[in-house]
């Protein structure tokens, strides 16, 4: 009887937020990111060091219906990840590259939604996007021989996740957590075939996990 009765006297904030066909929003959040690497030949791994990195974006959304919503959700996502090369002394400056990348980020995305209970909602989110890399360096003609390791400026990726709305009296907050996985290989390959760096890499690819917190 209490139960029900607590139920029945709760006060559902931002009741029509949901009705909405279009709303907008913004996010703030974080990332690691880390490289998938597949080698040609059995050998020492290419190890990874990865460090938190930041994002910043908007979000578009558009109602589908009372459980699917279709999302747009641009912004940039700053990371670094330090590569760790076998085959060289621990302290020759050959045997790491840094990798500091600023990417204009392009996700559309689905959202299916559980029914609302009272202030908060679970979801599931996936869907396909594609980058720019700023600093990918892809058309230098420096290589590694030179310090310089290049990466493709577009990447695709596909993109699984989730979170849960809650509802506050003035707007809708939202932290999720997302993980990202490239589909094409990001490595641009240095001059000589044999390279140390790259010669025994069959495919390098982009994945990690997002942490964002939005507000619409």
């Amino acid at each position: 009887m209490l139960c029900a009765q607590f139920r029945k006297d709760r006060i559902q904030n931002i009741q029509t937020f949901d009705e909405h066909k279009y709303t907008l929003g913004f996010y703030l959040g974080f990332n690691n990111n880390d490289f998938k690497i597949d080698l040609k030949n059995n050998g020492q791994d290419i190890l990874v060091d990865t460090e938190v990195g930041f994002n910043v974006g908007l979000v578009g959304d558009m109602r589908l219906n009372s459980f699917l919503n279709l999302r747009f959700e641009p912004g940039l996502h700053f990371t670094r990840r330090v590569l760790n090369f076998p085959g060289f002394a621990p302290d020759s400056p050959d045997a790491t590259r840094d990798v500091q990348s600023t990417y204009v980020h392009f996700p559309l995305l689905l959202k299916v939604s559980a029914k609302r209970l009272n202030n908060f909602k679970p979801f599931l989110v996936g869907g396909l996007s594609t980058s720019i890399n700023l600093a990918s360096d892809e058309d230098s003609k420096d290589d590694n021989t030179a310090g310089v390791f290049r990466l493709k400026t577009n990447t695709y990726y596909y993109e699984l996740g989730f979170g849960i709305d809650f509802y506050t009296e003035y707007f809708k907050f939202t932290p999720s957590i997302r993980g990202i996985f490239a589909l094409n290989d990001e490595l641009v390959r240095d001059n000589n075939p044999n390279s140390p760096w790259t010669g025994n890499i069959e495919s390098l690819k982009s994945r990690g996990v997002f942490i964002n917190f939005t507000f619409q």
